[in-house]
């Protein structure tokens, strides 16, 4: 490689900060960017999009906080004009956005130069990266096994240090399972927090997956508060999240757990890494004791399968916004097409009682982070899994829900109470694979998070731990 060599020493905002110095170019930093992807994409196939001409040509010399930082936007309902819209699937084929969303707006405005789009799983629907429209994501740690989903591209992306950030959404865990399975830093801001968000009747939610904590308190500075007439608002910030970063988080009353819900086994690493991570806040000064919510995770389950499968009927059927042609079984996976088949038997009653459940789960959390700041779990309950576990193209949707179920038991729980939470790469397997710890708090207080995560961050830093992938270096 030829393109500022040193490229990958650095966050986003170092980036961003030696160009406003004057000691590299944007130039040097895109071509850098795009070298990389070229030399590594064919490993991990992270990229479905490539933007380099639009990126080349947009002016990245402002004065946002990551002027000149090259970023890829998730090809999952990311509008920007001019650019194919995938959505991971074969059903929008050659659609392509006639205006650019609000995030990505915002994105624009901080000075990112947007170079291309990244794979994501049919509609967001699996917790892997594999549609059939163009093929799986790899893992940069070991290219046999699964990078996440549904921002799989993204977590891939960054990890093999394409771009220092990339976008990301959470509508069950999405940002935050490709995060733990690349070794990066993955937060999931509280509901509303962020605009374009409140899809799945408020589930899902946008940010981005990063390597330091600090370009993700930045980010969300720069794209935090709703747009337009949002029927939901997240209180405001006291102060700048950026400012959080090594800010003295106080001694925190911190909850750890690794409950296992029914049928759903923990992998000992997943378990050993919570267990550490619970001796090192101790040894940082914070009240730690094992305790979990009240939660009856069975009920989480049949919920958010009710309110996934009633929007994938509702997003197929006649008059949907945004449809580029009419659904059927040969354009979508088989399981997209039985979520959506089954969506369409669910009554106004289902629908109801799954919101209302919703907010059950949204109290019960509410009054834990009454006794606690924070919570400290498993982000998943095994480690990577192998590309195909977790199969799209099964023709038993209920075993593809079990395989989701048994990876993913403790993230959707704040897509459902629309509380923060937060992966982090503390822990990695004798073989080298990264297990993230999940770290959660109350309604609107990622300053907690960002503050808890930065402390952990420079008591174990992670930022030089990179993959062995062929087209580093």
């Amino acid at each position: 490689m030829t393109a500022f060599a040193e490229y990958e020493d650095y966050d986003g905002l170092g980036l961003a900060a030696l160009v406003r110095q004057g000691e590299v170019s944007t130039g040097e930093v895109l071509e850098a960017a795009i070298e990389r992807v070229e030399a590594r994409n064919p490993t991990v196939n992270a990229v479905v999009h490539r933007l380099y001409d639009e990126a080349r040509r947009a002016n990245q010399d402002g004065d946002g906080p990551f002027a000149g930082v090259p970023f890829l936007l998730k090809d999952l309902y990311s509008f920007y004009r001019g650019a194919p819209l995938g959505n991971g699937s074969r059903l929008f084929k050659g659609y392509v956005a006639a205006f650019d969303d609000e995030s990505t707006l915002r994105y624009r405005r901080a000075g990112l130069a947007i170079l291309g789009k990244t794979n994501t799983s049919e509609f967001g629907l699996s917790v892997s990266t594999e549609p059939a429209a163009h093929g799986p994501t790899r893992n940069p740690w070991d290219p046999s096994r699964t990078a996440g989903g549904s921002s799989g591209g993204a977590a891939a992306a960054v990890a093999s240090g394409m771009v220092p950030l990339a976008q990301a959404s959470d509508g069950g865990g999405s940002i935050r399972i490709p995060a733990s399975c690349c070794g990066l830093f993955g937060l999931k801001p509280s509901r509303a927090r962020n605009p374009d968000g409140e899809g799945w009747s408020g589930l899902a939610v946008r940010h981005a997956v990063t390597r330091s904590v600090r370009d993700s308190a930045a980010l969300l500075d720069a794209t935090h508060g709703t747009a337009g007439l949002s029927a939901v608002t997240a209180a405001p910030p006291v102060r700048p999240f950026l400012d959080e970063v090594g800010a003295d988080p106080g001694r925190l009353r911190i909850a750890w757990a690794v409950p296992e819900p029914d049928g759903v086994e923990v992998d000992p690493a997943c378990r050993a890494a919570v267990e550490d991570a619970a001796r090192l806040a101790e040894e940082l000064g914070h009240h730690v004791e094992p305790a979990a919510p009240d939660l009856d995770y069975e009920q989480l389950k049949r919920t958010i399968i009710t309110l996934v499968e009633a929007h994938m009927a509702e997003s197929f059927a006649p008059g949907a916004a945004l449809l580029p042609r009419t659904p059927s079984p040969e354009l979508v996976q088989r399981t997209t097409w039985a979520m959506a088949e089954r969506g369409r038997r669910h009554s106004a009653t289902d629908f109801v009682r799954a919101v209302l459940t919703t907010q059950e789960i949204g109290a019960r959390l509410s009054r834990f982070f009454s006794q606690y700041d924070v919570l400290l779990t498993p982000t998943l309950a095994k480690r990577p899994v192998p590309l195909g576990t977790v199969d799209a193209e099964s023709e038993d949707l209920d075993a593809f829900y079990d395989e989701i179920r048994a990876f993913i038991p403790y993230t959707q729980m704040y897509n459902m109470s629309g509380q923060p939470a937060a992966t982090l790469p503390l822990h990695w397997t004798p073989e080298g694979l990264p297990v993230g710890v999940q770290i959660g708090a109350g309604a609107g207080r990622e300053a907690t998070l960002i503050r808890l995560a930065s402390q952990f961050e420079t008591a174990r830093p992670w930022f030089d731990r990179r993959p062995r992938l062929e087209g580093h270096g």
